[in-house]
């Protein structure tokens, strides 16, 4: 404690001598007062007092020379009429930090008491706790010899076990050399928009879609081109030329529809006569309630589809650990890329999860966790048949970890009043029409997407009762 004490006179010291400097109280070659003078005046000791000016010293402030008093050292004068340094002075900005600062800012969010249907959350409960410590007690006890950074692309234990998932649960065929870890699939969006668009280049993106993918393609310099969706998935009917084309095709992401075959081959038709390169989100391609997975894309075409994974709506979005399969042309762009971006992922995460997926109990979780959030969506599902009956219709129930809530007969402009009052009786609520474009038309009746895998079943039925009751009101 008397350490901490004196670390922090000292370090008071010195604010106060380089303040001096600053405003000019103590000019170049000026002296400082005694060691033993300025303790009494500072009340401190003579020991402090000397460690402050000795780091002065080192810093460059002062010069001390043995037997004499210490100086300030030469260089620090203010110009002429120069004003006291008060503020940073503003810097001027890349182009890419200015349409950075253009975006959107993201939504603050509070916690809400009752029930947060916010999309993207799972429930803690769900997590393997015992699995994930076993496979991480492992990987730490393999540690090698000598520590080093890693592959850029990740570990090849984790990328031949991928291999072998991707194969057994996805059906892609792929090497492991065509797979690139990365820390959750966004930080794989960004990778996509630096290495596939220069500025002014246009990117196809559904609409309504995925925010953070607009902004990734954006921040790049991209020039976004929605193009509209409906049950079947992204409408191919009139793809423009782009360079690049994001897509939810086993999901889409908010509204749910499942792109069709024939708008597949359509769309990797479109990649063939434009050059361009699909990129393609599975983000949450774990979760069908009806009937089996939907193939990925990529399985018709992996020379011009990315195929970017996540283990965020798997495991926990807190690990932010994401994959991309890639076309062999690319491989070593994206492995240089990610090598300049951090090195590497995580390299015990990476181990861990490698255990996870060699030892079959990723797949033993996926499972597991597939069946409690099936029973979420029917306990959401018959909340909203029992309190809120025909007055609302659902969208994309048939997959995936969210639905989408239009309530009929009332206009989406009332949407702000209805958050605000859920937020006062702690739901969490969230508006589908952020997601359209803001150049085109949003749809005119209120809509909201309800995120259910971080909710418990009781949660669940409360958060409809509120919201039905708060919606009789703005009827």
């Amino acid at each position: 404690m008397v350490q901490l004490q004196q670390d922090g006179v000292a370090r008071g010291i010195i604010a106060a001598i380089k303040a001096q400097i600053h405003n000019g109280a103590y000019r170049p070659g000026d002296r400082l007062p005694s060691t033993r003078a300025f303790a009494a005046e500072w009340g401190a000791s003579r020991t402090t007092v000397t460690a402050a000016y000795s780091q002065l010293d080192a810093e460059g402030y002062l010069i001390i020379r043995q037997g004499a008093r210490a100086i300030v050292a030469p260089g620090l004068e203010r110009a002429s009429g120069e004003a006291p340094i008060t503020a940073a002075q503003p810097r001027s900005l890349s182009a890419f930090a200015r349409r950075l600062l253009a975006l959107p800012p993201p939504v603050e969010q509070q916690p809400a008491k009752v029930a947060d249907f916010r999309y993207g959350d799972l429930s803690g409960a769900d997590f393997p706790v015992l699995a994930w410590r076993r496979a991480s007690t492992k990987a730490i006890l393999r540690r090698a010899a000598r520590l080093r950074y890693g592959d850029p692309q990740g570990s090849s234990a984790l990328r031949n076990a991928l291999q072998a998932y991707l194969w057994r649960a996805r059906g892609i065929s792929c090497t492991p050399d065509r797979i690139i870890i990365v820390n959750g699939s966004q930080q794989g969006l960004d990778l996509c928009a630096r290495l596939l668009l220069d500025p002014g280049d246009p990117f196809v993106i559904e609409n309504p879609g995925y925010v953070l993918a607009r902004h990734a393609f954006v921040a790049a310099g991209g020039i976004a081109v929605p193009i509209a969706v409906d049950a079947d998935g992204l409408r191919t009917d009139a793809l423009p030329p782009a360079r690049l084309a994001y897509v939810t095709p086993s999901h889409q992401f908010p509204l749910g529809g499942v792109l069709s075959a024939t708008r597949r081959r359509s769309l990797l038709a479109w990649t063939k006569a434009t050059g361009a390169t699909v990129v393609e989100d599975d983000y949450d391609g774990e979760y069908r309630h009806d009937i089996a997975p939907i193939p990925p894309l990529q399985t018709l075409d992996a020379d011009s589809v990315i195929y970017a994974g996540t283990l965020s709506k798997t495991l926990s979005p807190t690990l932010r650990l994401g994959y991309l399969v890639v076309p062999a042309s690319l491989r070593r762009a994206f492995s240089e890329a990610k090598r300049l971006t951090d090195r590497h992922a995580p390299l015990l995460e990476q181990d861990a999860l490698a255990d996870l997926l060699t030892s079959g109990a990723y797949e033993r979780h996926v499972r597991s966790i597939r069946r409690k959030n099936t029973e979420r969506r029917q306990v959401l599902l018959q909340a909203l048949t029992d309190h809120l009956g025909t007055s609302v219709s659902v969208a994309g129930a048939e997959t995936g970890l969210h639905v989408v809530a239009w309530m009929n007969g009332i206009g989406a402009e009332r949407e702000p009043e209805i958050i605000a009052a859920a937020r006062a009786a702690g739901i969490g609520l969230y508006p589908v029409s952020p997601l359209y474009d803001s150049s085109g038309p949003r749809p005119g009746t209120a809509g909201f997407i309800l995120g259910y895998a971080g909710l418990d079943t009781e949660a669940l039925r409360r958060g409809i009762a509120v919201l039905a009751a708060i919606l009789a009101e703005h009827r």
